[in-house]
């Protein structure tokens, strides 16, 4: 590639990379599968892959899709749409070819780029838009020569990231480079991040929280980031130890899987400043075992839509504010507003809406659910919660998780809270079923404990072992909180961060199918 010279001028974000590669060229910023790339390399990389996107028609306001596992590869094309003025469209890579069909169908991109190891699954696809293998060696770009001049300004937006929802179709939420920045910005201040760090990514890269809450705000503020394909507990352990960062992301279920681990109890933590946890309720039971080992665990409160931090709790205050999600981030103003459209007083339950650079800039064609989500700039969240007389924030629950029975609000996550210390069931979770009587009551869908605590099977195991469970509320919630039921399934259908998809399940007891049973 030719030197980058004037063409280093430019306040996208891959620029900012730039920046880094000219202080700090010698410094690592990417490894992986113990391939090290410094800055001045991934910099370099990072122009021939926006070189390869122009050679391929890609051009300012274009989309570009990405399917494949986490590698750097998703970083490059990302910051090189930023190069260009393009959009970076990362697809889930669990979903099926259905499903990656109506998102390329809605979101309209010009390119589909792929990992070599989902080619087949791409044109089972059917889509459209032109097809090409992203090459494991950035190298191969190296022949298309000069660079392209740069279009990407703060103002383009950059990255268009579908969300599950709860219903129906996903929706494309899309956010400027300015929000990314923004981001960035709150993430520096949320984990005091310096060039100095060393990030471990191993929660997938295409949901912001993989790609946003530590990963690429470690790229944009000159630290070193180890990728690793998929999460696994004990390679976790591994690169703690072997490469010893300072900082990584856990959701709440790979913070359990850690903690269950048998190295656990002996592994060297000492290089971690801390570990951040967020994307659903955070029970107790699974940070108390990294406290315990002397590594903090804080959160990180937010959405897709809010690029996603707004809300965290840094690890240095943790311990002092068990169960919080922390305060507004640097870059974000948070109301936790009323049915009634007021501010919430301390203590009293609202719905969090949250304004900023960082909120998205609209939902991709899609101008109702826009404007059915935001209110004169202020996002509205879903999420329903409570602020303390010192401003401590904490999330009940979703707000079309929460169960209306006998006019009283049930909120889900303090229910399955009692249910996080039972060694009675291997996973849990609780909705809200239709009742005569109350309107709605809370149901337990749960999978059978298969460990020590198993029991020996059969249907009157099963009945003991509900009543086991119901019996864990007594004398510790208000008994119209208390769930009526217990349902037995093999599995709880999970999104790829580890959130059970709650209206999989109600849909399972609604239609009387699944493997569910009651007792």
């Amino acid at each position: 590639m030719s030197e980058l010279g004037p063409l280093a001028a430019g306040t996208d974000l891959a620029a900012r990379v730039e920046r880094w590669a000219d202080h700090r060229p010698d410094a690592t910023a990417v490894t992986f599968e113990g391939v090290e790339h410094t800055y001045r390399s991934f910099a370099d990389q990072v122009g021939a892959t926006a070189a390869w996107l122009a050679a391929a028609g890609v051009g300012e306001g274009d989309r570009v899709a990405w399917l494949g596992p986490n590698r750097p590869a998703a970083l490059r094309l990302m910051l090189g749409c930023s190069w260009l003025g393009a959009i970076y469209l990362p697809l889930n890579s669990r979903l099926a070819p259905p499903e990656h069909r109506w998102i390329l169908d809605h979101a309209g991109p010009s390119l589909l780029a792929v990992d070599s190891g989902f080619e087949q699954h791409a044109d089972a696809i059917g889509t459209a838009c032109e097809i090409a293998v992203v090459p494991d060696e950035p190298g191969s770009f190296d022949e298309l020569g000069a660079l392209p001049a740069r279009r990407g300004t703060l103002t383009h937006p950059v990255l268009l990231a579908y969300t599950s929802g709860t219903t129906g179709h996903p929706k494309g939420a899309l956010l400027d480079q300015a929000a990314m920045s923004a981001n960035a910005v709150n993430s520096t201040h949320a984990h005091d991040l310096t060039s100095h760090d060393r990030v471990l990514t191993t929660i997938p890269l295409f949901h912001v929280g993989g790609l946003n809450i530590q990963t690429l705000p470690a790229v944009l503020g000159g630290a070193a980031v180890l990728i690793e394909r998929a999460f696994d507990a004990g390679q976790f352990l591994d690169d703690v130890e072997q490469w010893q960062p300072t900082w990584t992301v856990l959701v709440p279920a790979a913070l359990t899987a850690v903690a269950a681990h048998p190295r656990f109890a002996t592994a060297d933590f000492g290089s971690l400043r801390g570990v951040m946890t967020g994307s659903s309720p955070v029970p107790a039971a699974a940070t108390q075992p990294f406290f315990e080992r002397g590594v903090p665990v804080g959160q990180i409160y937010g959405s897709t839509e809010t690029a996603p931090i707004a809300v965290h709790l840094r690890c240095d205050e943790a311990a002092d504010h068990p169960g919080s999600c922390g305060k507004p981030s640097t870059m974000c103003e948070v109301r936790i507003v009323t049915d009634g459209g007021e501010n919430a007083a301390p203590g009293a339950r609202g719905e969090l809406w949250v304004r900023g650079p960082s909120v998205l800039r609209e939902y991709w064609r899609d101008t109702e659910a826009t404007a059915e989500a935001i209110t004169d700039g202020w996002f509205h969240t879903g999420d329903i919660g409570h602020a303390d007389a010192d401003g401590w924030i904490f999330i009940d629950d979703r707000r079309t998780d929460m169960i209306i029975s006998g006019g009283e609000n049930v909120y889900p996550a303090e229910l399955e809270e009692v249910l996080s210390g039972t060694s009675l069931v291997d996973e849990s979770t609780v909705v809200g079923v239709p009742d005569e009587r109350w309107g709605e009551v809370p149901v337990i869908v749960a999978v059978r404990a298969t460990g020590p605590a198993a029991a020996s099977g059969g249907a009157g195991d099963a009945e003991i072992e509900a009543a086991e469970l119901l019996g864990l509320f007594e004398g510790r919630l208000a008994r119209f909180k208390h769930p009526k039921a217990v349902f037995w399934t093999d599995q709880l259908p999970r999104t790829a961060l580890g959130k059970v998809r709650k209206h999989e399940v109600r849909a399972m007891l609604n239609e009387n199918q699944g493997t569910g049973r009651a007792v």
